[in-house]
Parts: C-alpha cells; sequence; structure tokens
C-alpha cells in the first residue's frame, strides 16, 4: 500500500473475496483483491493508481499492480449479466459491497490487521462446506450460474456442496429464461475454467440438477440415461461416464482445458445411437463429429481446444485398439494428429484417451500400455529422415514415397505386445 493511501481519514482498504476465502481454506493465495471504501477515483489517480475499469471504478496499484476496486453497489436494469447500474462513491460502505457478490464464501474482508468483515456467515459455510449465495439479489446475474458450478468443480474434493435454497433459486433462473441470455463468451469462460478444476464433474453434475445443463450443452444433457453394455461400461450410463473421464482427466493432466474439453466431448455421439442398436455404439466415435463441431461453434471455443477435441472423438477407439492395428494404420493415427511434428499434440491426446479408458466404474487405476506404444511409434517414424534417401539419389514424390515406407517398417519393427502390469 502506497504511504499516502491513508491521507484521507475516510479511506479504508481491504482485501477480499477469493484471497480471504483461501487463506481460510488454507490454500495458495492467487490473486490479491482489494476494495476501497471513502475514496474518490480523483484521490486514488492522485496517489498513481493505475485505472483500468471501464464500466465501474478499479485500479491498479502503482508498485504491487494489484486491483483495487472502489466499493459499489448494483441495481439491476435489464436481462443478462449486462444488465446492470453501478453505483460508486465515498458514501458506499463496506457491508453494502460486500452484499452485491454472489456466493457467501466470497464475501468476507479482511483489513490491515488481519480482522474480518462477515456480515453473511461466509466463515460459517466455509467451516460447514457450503457454497450459499449472498442474497436475493443472486438471481439478477446469469453467470453466477456457472460461476457456482464452477466453484463445485474446485471444491467438491473438500466436500463443499450446494446449499438447497441456492439450488432452488438457481432452478428458478432457469426457468425464468435467465441463462437463456448468458453470451457464448461468457459460457466458454467458465466453462474453460471449471474444467481445468480438480473436480469438473461437479460442474455438470449442478448445472444438470438446476436444468442449466439442458439449456447450454444440450449435446452433454443427451447423454445421461443412455445405456452402455455394461461388460465394458459398469457405470452403465454414458453421462455419468463423460463425469468421470472428465475427472480422470483433471488427474492426468491437471489444470489443462484443452485435455478437459476432449473428455467432455468424446462420446457426443452415443447420444445419436438408435434405440435398437442400444446399449452398443456402433459408429458413435463418427457420429459425435457433427455435434461436437455445432457445439464448439456455439460456444466459440478455440481453435485448437475444437480440433483436438474431434481428433479424440474420431480416433479415441484406434487408441484403445493400437496394438491391433496395422503399422500402416498406426502412421495413419499419427499423421491425422500431426505427431511427427507436433509431439505435445500427441501427448495432450493420449490423456485424453488414458483419461477414457480409466473413467469406468473398477477402472480408475488401469494401465494404458497404448500411449507407450504409440510414443515409441511416433519416435520410430520421427527418427526416419529425408536426407538418407536423398543420398540414395531419390527425389520428389519418391522420397516421401520411400520414406512413408520405411516409417511403416520402423513401427513394425517395434514389439507389439503390451507389457504385463
Amino acid at each position: 500500500m502506497v504511504a499516502t493511501a491513508w491521507q484521507n481519514p475516510r479511506m479504508h482498504i481491504y482485501l477480499v473475496g477469493g484471497a480471504v476465502r483461501d487463506k481460510l481454506l488454507n490454500r495458495p493465495v492467487v490473486d490479491h483483491d482489494h476494495v476501497v471504501v471513502g475514496a474518490l477515483p480523483e484521490e486514488l489517480l492522485a496517489q498513481g493508481y493505475k485505472p483500468v475499469g471501464k464500466d465501474f471504478p478499479v485500479f491498479l496499484h502503482p508498485a504491487t499492480g494489484e486491483e483495487y476496486a472502489l466499493a459499489r453497489t448494483e441495481r439491476k436494469s435489464g436481462r443478462g449479466y449486462h444488465g446492470f447500474v453501478f453505483q460508486a462513491d465515498p458514501t458506499i460502505t463496506l457491508e453494502q459491497d460486500l452484499a452485491r457478490r454472489d456466493l457467501t464464501i466470497n464475501a468476507i474482508a479482511e483489513d490491515e490487521h488481519g480482522a474480518l468483515t462477515d456480515p453473511f456467515g461466509g466463515v460459517r459455510d466455509i467451516e460447514a462446506r457450503v457454497l450459499r449465495h449472498v442474497s436475493p439479489a443472486f438471481v439478477e446475474d446469469p453467470v453466477r450460474v456457472l460461476r457456482v458450478a464452477r466453484f463445485a468443480a474446485r471444491f467438491a474434493p473438500l466436500g463443499f456442496t450446494v446449499a438447497d435454497e441456492t439450488m432452488a433459486l438457481m432452478r428458478r433462473m432457469v426457468a425464468d429464461g435467465e441463462v437463456d441470455h448468458l453470451v457464448p463468451e461468457r459460457v466458454w469462460a467458465e466453462t474453460r475454467k471449471a474444467l481445468a478444476e480438480p473436480q469438473p464433474s461437479a460442474f455438470l453434475r449442478v448445472l444438470r440438477e438446476c436444468g442449466a445443463l439442458a439449456v447450454l450443452f444440450p449435446e452433454i444433457d443427451a447423454l445421461y440415461g443412455v445405456p452402455q453394455r455394461a461388460e465394458f461400461h459398469p457405470e452403465i450410463d454414458t453421462g455419468v461416464h463423460v463425469e468421470m473421464v472428465l475427472d480422470a482427466a483433471a488427474q492426468l493432466a491437471p489444470g489443462n482445458d484443452v485435455v478437459g474439453f476432449c473428455a467432455l466431448t468424446h462420446d457426443l455421439g452415443k447420444a445419436l445411437t438408435p434405440a435398437d442398436e442400444l446399449p452398443r455404439h456402433v459408429g458413435h466415435e463418427h457420429r459425435g463429429v457433427a455435434p461436437l463441431r455445432a457445439l464448439a461453434a456455439r460456444l466459440k471455443v478455440p481453435t485448437e481446444h475444437a480440433a483436438l477435441a474431434e481428433l479424440v472423438c474420431r480416433e479415441h477407439l484406434n487408441a484403445h485398439r493400437a496394438f491391433e492395428l496395422k503399422p500402416a494404420t498406426v502412421l495413419k493415427l499419427l499423421g491425422a494428429l500431426d505427431a511427427l511434428r507436433r509431439p505435445a499434440r500427441l501427448e495432450l491426446f493420449l490423456a485424453a484417451c488414458e483419461a477414457d479408458k480409466r473413467g469406468r466404474r473398477g477402472h480408475e487405476h488401469d494401465a494404458y500400455p497404448q500411449a507407450d506404444y504409440l510414443r515409441a511409434a511416433r519416435a520410430a517414424a520421427a527418427a526416419v529422415e529425408s536426407a538418407d534417401f536423398v543420398a540414395r539419389g531419390l527425389a520428389g514424390p519418391a522420397i516421401g514415397q520411400a520414406m512413408e515406407t520405411a516409417r511403416v517398417h520402423a513401427i513394425a519393427a517395434l514389439k507389439t505386445n503390451p507389457s504385463p502390469s
């Protein structure tokens, strides 16, 4: 804090939100956000704070770069998350600012001496492991439905659940059509964060319980209740399988939302299996491409997320059957992944496929030797270089043909029996 911050006796600065919550949970504090009570924007500007807020006064500290926001209130003025009018002036109290926040665990403030201001029982709810809304004004911002689901994905491993009364408000928001007004960018931003949390399955369960999954992710919602063959999928329900795959992906690739998105969308085709073919899903890997493209386009998913997810959707069965594939087919799979040039992409693909294999009841700790085999196949193929064939006098297309043949032979020379585990 700059020394001149206290020249105004009305001005008080508090640490708020996630920083306070995470300290109370003994978790690492990543972002330090502050609220400034009793000050004018001009006073912060005079002290060197840099303005960044467009809709309301937010400033960056001149030394630390941390966010400082003037205490404010907000009033609903229209549909969606843009429909608010903000008021920020020196008369707004700390309690008024905390009252506009979403959850009680995020509505705690700490002063410079470490004393807490907790008007809505956030400390109590942290101890009880409850996600509870601050006030009835919760219903005014549809993004909060997604945020609650995302916090569930983050804190489910700690035992947090959504309060019954909060879930009731979320159902009301869905019924009133509030979530229909969420823009794709906000839906994806919250989803992307949820996919990087420790237990993404909780994100789906919360959204499904309040009815928002069917509105925002109909392709995912359609998977629930779709049966699979019990000998391969003891969990039977495809929706439950996707939840398990998401959590397996979070363990195999912690914090990686690309792998998370691949896990989320890998089995979309099973919702389209004709009823008379159930519980078998022949061809689901190809049927899933169209709904995946529709979901990715609707939410404006980044290109690489969508591209890799489509490859996982189409090719995950080939990865599972890697030991049964002909060497030429293995090379074709590596080519589809552009794995020779982009080995890191192969790793993302393999993580998603391994998560699919482990995302089954009773198979959570299964080995996945296919991954090591495909890595070895990629290394063997990549070791074949054009210079050797140029030296032999080949030119033009003949080089490419010779390299492909050599790569197939190199893959064929690998041992293709899975090692015992």
